[in-house]
C-alpha cells in the first residue's frame, strides 16, 4: 500500500520537478525510476538500524576509503554487520522480483 502511495506521489509531484533539474531524467523509463525508489525505501529501513552517531561514523569511514587503519576497518566491519547486508540484498530482490522468495533469503530483523 505504501509503495503505491509513494509511486503516485513520485509520479505526480516529484518526477516533473526532478526532471526539470536533472539532465537525462526525462529519458529514463518510469519503471526504472520506480525500481530505484523501491530500493531507496529498502535501504532506508536498513540504515535505520544504526543510530545517528553510527550513521555519521559510517559516512566518515566510507569517505576515508583505503587509508583506514586496522581498527577503523574493524569498526566499519561492525557497522556494516549491523546493516544486515544479506537481508538487505534479499529484501531488494524481493521488492523487484515477481516471484516470492523464501524467508531464509530475505531473513530480516524487522
Amino acid at each position: 500500500m505504501l509503495s503505491r502511495v509513494l509511486s503516485r506521489l513520485v509520479l505526480s509531484a516529484g518526477l516533473p520537478r526532478a526532471a526539470a533539474r536533472i539532465p537525462g531524467l526525462r529519458r529514463l523509463p518510469v519503471l526504472k525510476l520506480l525500481a530505484v525508489a523501491e530500493l531507496a525505501l529498502v535501504a532506508r529501513k536498513h540504515i535505520q538500524h544504526l543510530d545517528g552517531t553510527e550513521r555519521r561514523r559510517l559516512v566518515e569511514l566510507v569517505r576515508q576509503g583505503r587509508g583506514m587503519s586496522a581498527a577503523e576497518r574493524e569498526e566499519l566491519r561492525g557497522l556494516v554487520s549491523k546493516l544486515d547486508a544479506r537481508a538487505f540484498a534479499g529484501s531488494a530482490v524481493q521488492r523487484l522480483s515477481p516471484v516470492r522468495l523464501p524467508r531464509r533469503i530475505t531473513r530480516a530483523r524487522y
